[in-house]
């Protein structure tokens, strides 16, 4: 390995974005944030496509954009209209490329719940422009996250509640169960076209009710069998 000394970069270089594991004091470093589109068909259908399975799409968010389990979520400039998306998040413990159904869920650390903060307006200019999403999705502080939960001490969740209340009234509501693309699928899919790496995170999709939330709103967000995410929009 080459070791390279703090006065060879030319500026000072981030530092590794992590996640608390619990029950434990070691971290999971992220490495990248994959979120998948349109994965429940209520939801595909409240955003105007078509809930039929067909081809998964994917887009990115940045590692320094977690926000830690127990921190707030600030809301965000240039926009005055962003939701919440609660999902099941993923964690990768080994990469890999064209990884086989059977074989993906042996690339699975553990699971989390995660918010897919979006600033909606801005990705729907960019949708009736023809281009890309990320001044929408990938945005600072929009992917809160829990602490991780090993597979090993609570499986691979593939039914189960998922919900998420502001100010104590439910706004979503789904099960796991409803995802038109399963985990396994997912991993799978993704490895053909992107070389997976240890620390890799992603998002699993958001079932309906998404809608707006404003500064002072409490949101509490559950998936069962993985745990719950609160936090307070600042």
């Amino acid at each position: 390995m080459n070791v390279v000394s703090p006065a060879q970069y030319v500026v000072t270089p981030p530092s590794v974005t992590t996640l608390p594991v619990q029950g434990s004091e070691k971290l999971f470093p992220v490495h990248r944030i994959y979120c998948i589109g349109r994965n429940y068909a209520a939801h595909a259908i409240e955003m105007g496509h078509d809930p039929n399975r067909e081809p998964p799409f994917f887009f990115l968010k940045m590692p320094d954009q977690v926000v830690q389990p127990g921190k707030d979520f600030p809301y965000p400039a240039k926009s005055s209209d962003v939701h919440h998306e609660i999902e099941l998040v993923v964690a990768i413990k080994k990469g890999g490329k064209n990884i086989p159904l059977d074989k993906a869920l042996e690339h699975v650390y553990g699971y989390g719940v995660g918010l897919d903060m979006t600033r909606r307006d801005l990705q729907g200019e960019a949708k009736k422009l023809g281009r890309p999403w990320e001044i929408g999705k990938a945005f600072e502080a929009s992917a809160p996250c829990t602490a991780l939960v090993p597979a090993e001490k609570i499986g691979h969740p593939d039914k189960g509640a998922v919900w998420l209340k502001v100010n104590d009234k439910t706004a979503q509501e789904g099960d796991l169960n409803q995802m038109i693309w399963k985990v396994p699928e997912m991993i799978s899919y993704l490895s053909e076209y992107f070389e997976l790496q240890p620390g890799d995170l992603i998002m699993s999709g958001t079932p309906a009710g998404v809608g707006p939330v404003k500064k002072g709103d409490k949101l509490h967000g559950h998936v069962d069998g993985v745990g719950d995410l609160k936090l307070t929009v600042s």
